[in-house]
C-alpha cells in the first residue's frame, strides 16, 4: 500500500506553492506530488520528477510531517565536533603560556605538537587540519620568524642601514637644469613615409 498524502493539502495548494517559491527542486517535487493529488499514479509522479518510486515515497513522508517546506534541500549538520569548550579552553592556556621546553620537549608549538598534547592530556584524537581551523576560530594565527642567517654580521647589518653618503647628494642637487628655451622634450615630428621606386 502506498503512503497516504496529508489530507489538508490538494494539487492547487501545492501548485500556488511551487509557482511562488524560488527554489527548485522544491518545485519539482511539489509538482510530482500535485499530480498524485490529482489522481496519477506514484510510477507517474516518479517520472514527472525524474527520480525513483522510493525517492517519490521520501517526498511523501516529508510532505506529510513537515509540509511544503519539508521539500527543501537542507545542508546536512555535519560531524559534531570533538572539542569541547574545556578543551578549547586547555589550548588556549597552553598557548598562551607557551611550552617548556623540558616538559613538553619543544621550544615552539606547532599543530603537530597541539595535537600530541591533546592526546596525552585528554585522550582526544583530531588532524592538523581540524586544529588549524579550530585555532582560526579561536582567533589565533600562525606566526613565523624572519630566518636570519647564521654567520650574518651585526655590524654589516647597521652600515647597511646607514644613511647614503653625502656627496651623491650634493651630486643630485648640482644637475643642471634645462633652459626655458630648449628644444628638449618638444613634441616629436612625423617622419617621412618611404618612398619606393
Amino acid at each position: 500500500m502506498p503512503v497516504p498524502l496529508r489530507p489538508d493539502l490538494d494539487a492547487p495548494q501545492l501548485r500556488a506553492v511551487a509557482n511562488k517559491t524560488k527554489d527548485g527542486p522544491q518545485a519539482r517535487r511539489l509538482l510530482a506530488l500535485a499530480a498524485v493529488y490529482d489522481g496519477a499514479t506514484r510510477a507517474e509522479a516518479a517520472t514527472i520528477g525524474g527520480v525513483t518510486l522510493q525517492i517519490v515515497r521520501d517526498w511523501v513522508l516529508k510532505l506529510n510531517a513537515c509540509g511544503p517546506e519539508g521539500l527543501i534541500d537542507r545542508t546536512a549538520p555535519g560531524q559534531p565536533s570533538r572539542l569541547t569548550d574545556a578543551h578549547r579552553g586547555a589550548i588556549a592556556a597552553v598557548i598562551e603560556s607557551g611550552p617548556v621546553p623540558a616538559v613538553h620537549g619543544v621550544v615552539r608549538w606547532r599543530l603537530v605538537d597541539l595535537c600530541q598534547w591533546l592526546w596525552e592530556e585528554h585522550q582526544v584524537a583530531v588532524s592538523k587540519q581540524t586544529l588549524s581551523r579550530e585555532l582560526r576560530a579561536m582567533n589565533y594565527r600562525k606566526l613565523s620568524a624572519r630566518p636570519r642567517h647564521h654567520a650574518q654580521a651585526d655590524d654589516a647589518v647597521e652600515a647597511f642601514k646607514k644613511a647614503s653618503p653625502p656627496a651623491w647628494t650634493r651630486l643630485r642637487a648640482k644637475r643642471p637644469s634645462i633652459p626655458p628655451g630648449s628644444k628638449s622634450g618638444s613634441a616629436t615630428k612625423r617622419a617621412s613615409a618611404r618612398r619606393t621606386s
